[in-house]
């Protein structure tokens, strides 16, 4: 599994990106925030995910916090 920073997150609407070690930028919105049982994400932090779906660039599918 992937790992990266959150680069940005909006808490109203559970949207935000990451930016993966390579330094690829990937989007997330509130679903895959949801399906990944968070609370919340802090700017900076390190996440582990999954990209999937049908779009182009794939988009985050799945979060997981490395550290807190």
């Amino acid at each position: 599994m992937p790992q990266g920073t959150i680069r940005d997150f909006d808490p109203r609407t559970g949207a935000g990106s990451l930016l993966d070690d390579g330094l690829v930028e990937h989007s997330f919105d509130r679903e895959a925030f949801t399906a990944s049982g968070l609370q919340e994400l802090r700017i900076g932090q390190r996440v582990r995910f999954e990209l999937g779906g049908d779009a182009d660039p794939p988009r985050v599918a799945q979060l997981n916090i490395v550290s807190l």
